[in-house]
């Protein structure tokens, strides 16, 4: 074979030295790949909890997409994130009541039966972390508080036993047992990396400007039929899975479902709920109800027969009532058909007048 000259020689070494530039090219390229599908690679070593924690959030944050999606609205904690808790087995369990109440507490429940069937992620959607899906973000950073329905301070116990009393029409859970305690240890790990008093935007529910005129029960009887009757059923009896014992859709009336003195009972709230949440698939930023649709069919759940509760109790100051409490007496002149239905804006003027008389 003829040996080769110098400037050949040099060709190929030029070429070979190209050769390799764009392989390792390619690598890092695939390497660079891999990191932004996956995240951190597998090989990184995580030796404490803040580590970890700090891992989770700034991946969070790398996700453009999400944040835009969800207008920088509050987001749950990634919940693999428990395990790195001292508690973790309680926080698990806390946040496993939450999603399946009824297993454990309902009518058959395999603990104690103390509810009515629902369970509390039934209105707490996603075990309590959707934005605007009454999640449970401010809780541990805004109690203890003081609220006007029970004219005191409440901790997180008494406000985990009204939901069971009033939304769950059931019975009080024993604050040292521990279905509260762990209820309670979920609940304030959702809450953690908050100030204390912060309430992070997506908490709690949507609040819809008001009506200029009463909600209609019949318009809305024709939204439910349109739009909740496939789920909830032509009696809003709701829908069970086929184990008989978990509501597959929860009841929206009727011996099952929540009684006069839950927060869903207030047209607000349940207007609020159902326009960032239903039906099914509905988000904050992509509603499939008009504010008008939401306050009408919110107006027919809450005109169907549901189980009562003692509220004799409740707004020991009347003057501190919402205006969309359906119950008098009140300290205005309005009575209880617009208290219920509305319109409210009349109602808030005068509420207004009146504290600004106050201050």
């Amino acid at each position: 074979m003829q040996e080769l000259n110098d400037n050949e020689k040099q060709l190929v070494h030029a070429v070979t030295k190209l050769v390799h530039l764009i392989v390792c090219l390619f690598f890092i390229s695939v390497v660079l790949i891999i990191l932004q599908y996956t995240g951190i690679p597998k090989f990184t070593r995580i030796n404490n909890k803040e580590a970890l924690w700090a891992q989770a959030m700034a991946k969070a944050a790398a996700d453009t997409g999400a944040v835009k999606k969800t207008n920088n609205l509050w987001q749950a904690p990634d919940t693999t994130l428990i395990a790195t808790e001292a508690n973790h087995e309680l926080i698990l369990y806390g946040r496993e009541l939450i999603a399946n109440t009824a297993y454990y507490l309902g009518p058959k429940g395999k603990v104690f039966q103390l509810s009515n069937g629902m369970n509390c992620q039934n209105c707490h959607l996603d075990a309590g972390t959707k934005a605007f899906g009454n999640n449970y973000s401010a809780v541990a950073p805004t109690y203890p508080k003081f609220r006007e329905r029970s004219g005191s301070v409440e901790n997180i116990y008494k406000r985990v036993n009204d939901c069971f009393e009033r939304s769950l029409n059931g019975k009080a859970l024993d604050t040292n047992g521990r279905e509260m305690q762990a209820i309670s240890a979920y609940i304030k790990w959702l809450g953690n990396g908050l100030k204390k008093g912060e309430k992070p935007k997506g908490s709690g529910l949507t609040e819809l400007a008001y009506l200029n005129r009463a909600a209609d029960p019949e318009k809305g009887k024709l939204v439910y039929q349109q739009k909740c009757r496939s789920c909830h059923g032509e009696n809003g009896a709701g829908v069970l899975k086929p184990d008989g014992i978990i509501y597959q859709y929860p009841p929206l009336w009727g011996e099952h479902s929540y009684n006069i003195g839950a927060g869903l009972y207030r047209l607000s709230r349940f207007a609020g709920y159902v326009k960032s949440n239903m039906p099914l698939g509905a988000t904050y930023d992509a509603p499939q109800l008009s504010d008008e649709e939401a306050w009408d069919v919110a107006a027919f759940v809450n005109s169907q027969a549901r189980p009562a509760k003692d509220l004799s109790k409740d707004w020991p100051k009347i003057s501190g009532k919402p205006v969309d409490h359906p119950f008098g007496p009140y300290s205005d002149k309005f009575n209880e058909q617009q208290h219920k239905y509305g319109p409210f804006e009349p109602i808030a003027a005068v509420k207004k007048k009146d504290k600004n008389k106050k201050q």
